[in-house]
């Protein structure tokens, strides 16, 4: 034999030893290992995962698929639960669910609500039943934004609408030169700190409850941010010195608002804005001094009373979340028909009526002013009850000019 024919038989003994030792192998090894018995799925369902990691969860229900067959099941607590079914937590956000406090460190003086976490059902006035929190939700978002928003473009609708037919009331007859001391430095003062502070508190409130919807598509998520929070800021320095000026001005007209049998047959008339014809008033007319009783002081207290809380200013007070949302929806309604009420005012008082606006800026009124829009008024400083010039500057000011006049 060659070489190369010893070669051949070489390498066939060597494949066929090794197929014959291979075969031998795998019977060995299956005669070696025995079938495991079959086991239950309670049992597959326990076992973990070969090579997880980590805390292994567990499936309730194949834990114990019958439990919730036992008649006090929907009786359980939570600790009775976890004995069946271990992380069903039911039994606890029922609790949480339907108002129970839990247990908090924190003193009731400091955090009276701490330990509870969704507030008992309530229904407040055009809410439905539900949670406090989200009746409250219910009552801005379906009432206050979109009424009160609503109410503030019909007011101001109107106003341009009466400015495009009538226009700037005027003057029917012509000035004489002679004036009048309507508004002391005092009464100014307290007027335009308290305008001031109004303004500043309607445009930050304006924009902080309907910014989103005009504002916000224009500039954005992240300078809406920072606009409305140096407005918050804004609203909550301006809110006090409103609440101290409204004290000041209430105060100081209170003596030429009371009521008087001339605003009655003002009223009927209408002032005369729509006949063109100017009904006689005293000082103030009825217009004048339902703003000032309705608005200063009725609304003004409301809005005012309303801010301090949900500023927290209001010592021993217990600041929970339903007195909160209380004094956040009476806040809201309040000030936004102050605010309907103030437009026609700021309106009156700027376009609406010729020198009106000066009146306030420098104090003083043309005798032929007078005579026309408060006739009354006029009559009883031409009889001497009431001084033309009413502040010592004034006086001084008037004497001087009488005695230039006279010389």
């Amino acid at each position: 034999m060659n070489r190369s024919s010893v070669m051949k038989q070489i390498k066939a003994h060597v494949f066929m030893g090794a197929l014959f030792f291979g075969a031998a192998l795998s019977v060995s090894a299956q005669t070696a290992v025995k079938p495991a018995a079959p086991e239950s799925k309670a049992a597959v369902a326990e076992a973990p995962k070969a090579g997880a990691l980590g805390v292994q969860s567990a499936n309730i229900f194949s834990i114990a698929p019958d439990a919730n067959t036992d008649p006090k099941y929907a009786d359980q607590n939570n600790g009775e639960r976890d004995k069946v079914q271990p992380g069903n937590n039911a039994p606890m956000w029922r609790q949480v669910g339907a108002g129970v406090n839990g247990y908090t460190s924190l003193p009731a003086a400091v955090a009276p609500e701490a330990g509870n976490l969704i507030q008992p059902f309530v229904q407040y006035p055009g809410s439905k039943l539900t949670t406090a929190g989200e009746a409250w939700r219910q009552v801005r978002n379906n009432w206050i934004i979109p009424y009160g928003g609503s109410l503030l473009l019909i007011v101001g609708v109107a106003i341009a609408l009466f400015y495009y037919g009538k226009g700037t009331m005027k003057l029917h007859g012509a000035e004489t030169g002679r004036k009048i001391e309507r508004f002391t430095p005092l009464e100014r003062a307290a007027h335009w700190t308290n305008a001031i502070a109004f303004v500043l508190l309607a445009v930050s409130g304006v924009v902080i409850a309907f910014g989103k919807y005009f504002i916000l598509p224009i500039i954005g998520t992240t300078l809406f941010g920072y606009f409305t929070y140096f407005l918050k800021n804004v609203h909550n320095f301006a809110g006090p010195l409103f609440a101290v000026s409204l004290i000041i001005v209430f105060v100081t007209f209170l003596k030429d608002n009371w009521p008087s049998k001339e605003d009655f047959t003002w009223l009927l008339k209408g002032g005369g804005m729509f006949s063109g014809h100017e009904v006689p008033s005293h000082r103030f007319n009825a217009g004048e001094k339902v703003v000032f009783w309705f608005g200063v002081l009725g609304l003004g207290v409301i809005v005012v009373a309303s801010g301090l809380v949900l500023d927290m200013l209001i010592p021993g007070l217990i600041y929970e979340r339903s007195t909160m949302q209380i004094a956040n929806m009476i806040h809201g309604v309040a000030t936004v028909l102050m605010m309907a009420m103030f437009m026609g005012h700021i309106y009156m008082g700027t376009i609406g009526m010729q020198g009106a606006f000066s009146a306030m800026r420098e104090g003083y009124v043309d005798e032929t002013w007078a005579k026309e829009h408060h006739e009354l008024w006029y009559n009883d400083i031409k009889a001497g009850k009431i001084p033309a010039q009413r502040s010592p500057e004034a006086a001084s000011h008037g004497a001087a000019a009488s005695t230039s006049a006279s010389a």
